[in-house]
């Protein structure tokens, strides 16, 4: 579809107050044909089922963690990007992403390309918007047995809203620091139930805490549903997104802690929204197709493609000396612009087999990325000062020749097989195996660097136990295996394209309890995750990497969702990771990285979201979060404080109109919310106290 007529549409609608919405319910006829989430509710907290495994299962019988942020906690937190959600997972560390990118560490491991959607691989570097999301589940561990490479801590998949309700909802968001947002979700099903639409959208225009930072948005998302008879459907979905803002590094540290200065202070160029910006534009098409062919036996076909493009272009803190209380400035402009395919076919059966009852997942995926991109750099373009930085101004094209400028082709074809084995007497099996061929190129365009290409055949295995010993016990033991190869999301280079793929395996125990009528649900796990073969650079040849580094994280999770009739909701979690680099020759800062702790991870995290609601006419929220000391660089020798933050939350229904008010960060905190994970010098203070009010109509 034309995406210009879809985004003046929006625009149009938009203006004229009709549409602009988030999302309300989300009922059975909204998800995936393939899988029944009887878990969702408009207003559940907790959630029973999850599209992780693929399969028809609920949580209590897959033996790993996950978790799931529905789209209830969406709504009444006002979440307006993943890191805001995912303030709700405990184990999850939030990177800056070089201030153009969601990224974040799950168990103190990086997941800069493990962002999924509807369970297709989504990891292009932008900004997602959650104007079409239903919920976010996070998979916690390596579980590249059914999504491929990847995926040491674990992986973000986000669920869309899919037509097959009728809904009229329009969004309107306005607040402190400058934040105006409209959203809205319209559809309509036949009476039938044959065919079914529905379109959802945003647009965005906000300021920020931070000075010269902007958002501009613009966010497009139609979908059609066709069922010609009772088993079989047709999902057609399209996706465009917009995203301009200024690229934001954060600031830089002085012995040993982040610089003090005003949380708004900005180290770039003076005319930062011209010179400092970054827009990326993301386009894509999925087609599903599901067909029962009898009770036993179901077949799925997804279709996804993509088309994404980026203009970055920064200034950024460098090096600082601390005696003279300077910081030096870098400046780059990156260039990317990718396409890519991937069909996954699907077979799910079940069967009873000597006393025993199976559901089997038979699968094949093949998958294609070209991704060009062009990268020029210039360090210490200036000097500022440490504390009152007087800012450059600075052209808005660098004349240099490219640092990098290539193009990276990354085909993949997998097959994969899942059985889940119910034995009897609360006994079940969990068993996975997948089989990759990921072959990678890279072809150069500059003069003197040679274009490489690498072939990698990978097994990762799953195999896990449970036991329910009744309807609200389950408990398990598993073990997993991924793997992470050279280049993964980025195009491979001489110092690593003989480097075979790095391996994470992940032990783990847990238990998940339903209780109180099924009102309340806990999971408790314990883990040991351990990725072999880290890449580091070699003492005698710099320039040459070498695979000797192992990381290590071991660790205590515990998460739970309550949901009572009395109007009482949470969500809350508690993370304990003891993370360490147990084997390494790398130096970071003048200090050996083995036996530091790795980035980006507090030691202890921890989230609470509570709300009451007296009937249906009004409701009252609180919410904190706590998160420890972390670490900035591999070297630990920058420490980010650790922080508690406060939430409120009130809101009043008048017939269709919900009227809500969020507060964040009551107590005006000044706290370090994210840093770059490999330098010292680019941390990102958190937003001081702001107030966002919403008006929702929906029918």
């Amino acid at each position: 579809m034309n995406v210009r007529i879809c985004a003046g549409a929006a625009i149009l609608v938009a203006c004229n107050g009709v549409a602009l919405a988030e999302g309300v319910a989300e009922d059975a006829a909204s998800a995936d044909p393939t899988i029944v989430v009887s878990g969702l509710h408009m207003d559940a907290y907790s959630v029973r089922d999850s599209s992780a495994a693929k399969i028809d299962a609920p949580l209590r019988d897959i033996p790993q963690t996950i978790d799931v942020v529905p789209s209830a906690v969406l709504r009444d937190q006002r979440a307006l990007s993943v890191q805001d959600a995912l303030k709700n997972v405990p184990g999850v560390g939030f990177s800056t992403g070089d201030g153009q990118r969601d990224q974040v560490t799950i168990r103190g491991f990086s997941a800069i390309a493990d962002q999924f959607v509807d369970g297709f691989r989504d990891d292009a570097l932008y900004f997602r918007d959650l104007s079409n999301i239903d919920r976010i589940e996070v998979i916690k561990g390596p579980a590249a047995v059914l999504y491929g490479r990847g995926s040491s801590g674990g992986l973000i998949n986000r669920v869309t809203r899919k037509p097959g309700i009728d809904i009229l909802s329009a969004t309107l968001t306005a607040g402190s620091q400058a934040v105006k947002r409209g959203e809205f979700d319209l559809g309509q099903a036949s009476q039938g139930g044959d065919f079914a639409w529905r379109m959802t959208g945003a647009i965005e225009r906000s300021g920020s805490y931070r000075d010269q930072q902007f958002l501009h948005r613009l966010a497009i998302a139609p979908a059609f549903r066709f069922a010609p008879d009772a088993d079989t459907l047709l999902l057609v979905q399209a996706d465009y997104l917009k995203d301009r803002r200024l690229t934001d590094f954060g600031i830089p540290a002085f012995q040993g802690r982040p610089v003090d200065v005003d949380r708004s202070t900005y180290y770039g160029a003076a005319n930062a929204r011209e010179a400092d910006y970054n827009q990326s534009e993301v386009f894509s098409q999925t087609v599903t197709l599901t067909h029962r062919f009898s009770d036993s036996l179901s077949f799925r076909n997804g279709f996804r493609h993509y088309r994404y493009t980026l203009d970055r272009r920064n200034t950024l803190p460098g090096s600082v000396n601390e005696a003279r209380r300077t910081v030096t400035l870098n400046r780059s402009t990156v260039a990317r612009d990718e396409d890519g395919w991937s069909n996954q076919s699907e077979l799910t059966q079940t069967l009873e087999l000597f006393g025993t009852h199976h559901t089997i997942l038979y699968g094949f995926e093949v998958a294609r990325q070209v991704k060009d991109v062009l990268v020029q750099s210039r360090n210490a373009i200036a000097t500022v000062d440490l504390f009152q930085p007087v800012l450059p101004v600075v052209p808005v094209s660098l004349a240099v020749n490219p640092s990098s400028n290539n193009t990276g082709v990354f085909d993949n074809k997998a097959l994969y097989l899942q059985d889940l084995v119910a034995f009897g007497g609360g006994f079940k099996a969990l068993l996975s195996v997948r089989h990759d061929w990921f072959d990678q190129r890279t072809v150069q365009r500059i003069a003197g660097q040679p274009s490489l290409s690498r072939k990698d055949r990978e097994w990762s295995p799953r195999a896990g136990l449970v036991f329910q010993p009744d309807g609200t016990q389950s408990y398990y033991a598993s073990w997993s295996r991924s793997f992470q190869p050279s280049g993964e999301a980025f195009s491979i280079a001489v110092n690593n394209a003989d480097i075979k793929p790095e391996t994470t395996t992940n032990k783990e125990v847990g238990a998940k309890y339903t209780l109180l009528d099924g009102h309340l649900n806990l999971t408790l796990s314990a883990f040991e995750l351990r990725r072999t073969g880290i890449k580091a650079a070699s003492p005698a040849t710099p320039t040459v990497l070498i695979p000797i580094g192992t990381q290590r994280t071991r660790g205590v999770e515990l998460t739970g969702a309550l949901d009572f009739a009395t109007g009482w909701r949470a969500i809350a979690g508690y993370s304990y990771l003891d993370g360490r680099i147990t084997r390494s020759i790398a130096f970071d800062a003048g200090q050996p990285i083995a036996g530091k702790r790795p980035t980006l991870t507090p030691k202890h995290s921890a989230n609470l979201f509570v709300t009451k609601s007296f009937g249906d006419r009004f409701g009252l929220g609180m919410g904190t979060n706590y998160v420890g000391d972390r670490f900035a660089n591999p070297g630990n020798t920058v420490v980010l404080p650790g922080y508690v933050t406060a939430d409120a939350l009130a809101w009043y229904q008048a017939g269709p109109v919900r009227l809500q008010v969020n507060a964040y960060n009551l107590f005006n905190r000044n706290y370090i919310v994210s840093a770059h994970g490999t330098s010292p010098n680019l941390n990102l203070p958190g937003a001081p106290r702001q107030i966002l009010f919403t008006a929702r109509f929906a029918m």
